[in-house]
């Protein structure tokens, strides 16, 4: 490796590290944030990756670093996004009834409005136990010798 391209920061140092040899971390931050909006399409993860590699011009291990990362933050955006995620969900549930009751799908919205039901526990007692399994567990007593 060249000389013009150290990979450690000397002490005392207020610069942060190169990751690779030529690309400082403004430049792979904006990289993985591409990669971060193209998982929206929802095409599966090797074909985002080799897409990602060919696009951006880099190797695939490099590819698959990013996703790690990508990862990462789409986890801890989960997280962090738990609590408010079943009120959302709530509310495109009512958007997409709107939708299907404005275009005359009348099949789509009823059926959406039966899962906003069961999610809100309007189905009737006597049909969720027909659908819940009943489960009865004994323990024998150890036999003795």
């Amino acid at each position: 490796m060249p000389e013009s391209f150290p990979r450690e920061v000397p002490e005392g140092s207020k610069a942060p590290p190169v990751y690779g040899k030529r690309n400082p971390n403004a430049v792979i931050e904006a990289r993985q944030k591409r990669l971060y909006r193209r998982q929206l399409e929802g095409l599966p993860a090797r074909q985002l990756v080799l897409d990602h590699a060919e696009r951006e011009s880099i190797a695939e291990a490099t590819a698959w670093k990013d996703w790690k990362t990508v990862q990462q933050w789409t986890d801890a955006d989960f997280e962090s996004e738990r609590a408010t995620l079943v009120s959302r969900l709530a509310g495109m549930r009512m958007r997409a009834i709107n939708q299907a009751l404005r275009k005359g799908q009348l099949q789509s919205a009823a059926q959406m409005m039966d899962a906003l039901g069961r999610v809100v526990g309007e189905a009737a007692p006597e049909q969720l136990a027909i659908s819940a399994p009943d489960l009865k567990i004994s323990i024998e007593p150890k036999a003795e010798d």
